[in-house]
């Protein structure tokens, strides 16, 4: 998603209002008009004057300095930015800045904006609230480079768009209005997820067995027993175990094995099976001292 720039501003018409969007169950979540959660015109917006050209309403020649009283409290650095008048449209699907003076504006979506902020300006004698922006500007055609704009906002005193904090008998900021609504729309409109990432995420919890196993009809992931009568892949926690569940499968009523064909029976004859001569000295017990013997009779290797 890219910023656009617009030539004509946007109508109040465009937007559905907050208040009025919060009266009423919308018939789609999906489809609509955006809903307008913040709205104010003659706003003040600064950028450093080193950054002048990045943004439409930001012509490279314009030379107006923050004005009063917000521009009188920068302390001496109020030539190192540049101010425009602008209208200010936070909506549900992008926050929109555009400039009668300049004739331009730019609709952001809410993944460029990197960092929104509380911004105080002033001492202690005089402070004023400001939001400040920092925008990840892509570059069209480019997946990776990107230019990062400071971009300072101070709302005019009151906004033409009514929010439940109105009602409340304590004045809220201009400021913490404007911020608290590009937070809240920031929150609707998250960061797409990356596909590689996701097809990291989906293969991290995937288990692969090595072989060739059936698998059971009907169930992902459940295999049944190889063919030469052997436990299925062992699944997490189950370590391959013969278990009082699946007993059944390899011994008989008399606890005879009976998991698979011909099998190798040690220390035992029975009817159908084979038999292994255990080698020599199966089934000695020696003690630790014959064996620290033995150890010590060994030829030595230089």
């Amino acid at each position: 998603m890219l910023c656009s720039t617009i030539r004509t501003p946007p109508s109040l018409d465009d937007f559905t209002p907050l208040a009025e969007h919060l009266e009423q169950t919308p018939a789609s979540f999906y489809d609509g008009k955006p809903v307008l959660h913040y709205h104010t015109t003659g706003a003040k917006a600064w950028i450093p004057k080193s950054q002048l050209g990045k943004l439409p309403f930001f012509p490279s020649d314009l030379s107006s300095e923050p004005t009063g009283p917000e521009g009188g409290a920068l302390n001496g650095t109020v030539e190192e930015n540049v101010e425009q008048k602008v209208d200010l449209f936070v909506s549900s699907k992008a926050f929109t800045i555009f400039s009668p003076a300049a004739s331009s504006g730019l609709t952001i979506p809410y993944p460029e904006i990197s960092i929104h902020a509380i911004k105080t300006i002033g001492t202690a004698d005089a402070t004023y609230p400001a939001v400040y922006l920092q925008l990840e500007m892509s570059e069209p055609n480019s997946e990776e480079e990107f230019e990062t704009i400071e971009l300072t906002l101070i709302p005019s005193s009151t906004s033409t768009t009514p929010t439940p904090s109105d009602t409340t008998t304590t004045a809220t900021p201009e400021a913490k209005k404007l911020y608290e609504a590009i937070a809240e729309c920031s929150n609707l409109n998250p960061d797409p997820v990356d596909q590689d990432d996701e097809d990291m995420e989906d293969n991290a919890d995937r288990i692969v067995f090595e072989g060739e196993y059936q698998p059971v009809q009907g169930y992902e992931g459940v295999y049944v027993g190889n063919s030469a009568g052997g436990l299925p892949p062992p699944m997490p926690g189950s370590g391959g175990w013969i278990t009082a569940e699946n007993m059944h499968e390899y011994f008989d009523a008399d606890g005879n094995w009976i998991g698979g064909g011909d099998v190798t029976v040690i220390g035992d004859e029975e009817e159908g099976t084979e038999t292994e001569e255990l080698g020599e000295g199966a089934g000695n017990v020696h003690a630790r001292d014959e064996d620290d013997a033995a150890e010590s009779k060994r030829p030595r290797v230089e």
